[in-house]
């Protein structure tokens, strides 16, 4: 049995991913690392960063090729686990 979650996205399709961490000169190239082992046709022009009010946090959207649940399943695993990651919506 299908359940609401399994039919929400249809395979393949550009999936956005909102990753937040605390400002760090490294922090863009390491999650774009992060997203090449699990989607290797994404790229940095894929991304946007917003940095917060304060600055002490940067907010990154990830615009990945989303080719399967279990894709999307070990991306979030991998960037939920990353030490520099605090977020991911």
């Amino acid at each position: 049995m299908n359940t609401t979650a399994d039919s929400l996205i249809e395979y393949p399709s550009d999936f956005p991913i909102k990753v937040m961490g605390a400002t760090h000169d490294d922090f863009a190239a390491t999650i774009i690392e992060v997203v090449l082992e699990h989607d290797p046709t994404f790229h940095a022009g894929r991304m946007e960063m917003r940095p917060s009010a304060n600055g002490n946090y940067i907010g990154l959207t990830v615009t990945v090729r989303a080719v399967s649940r279990a894709q999307l399943d070990d991306l979030y695993r991998a960037l939920s686990g990353h030490p520099m990651v605090k977020i991911v919506l």
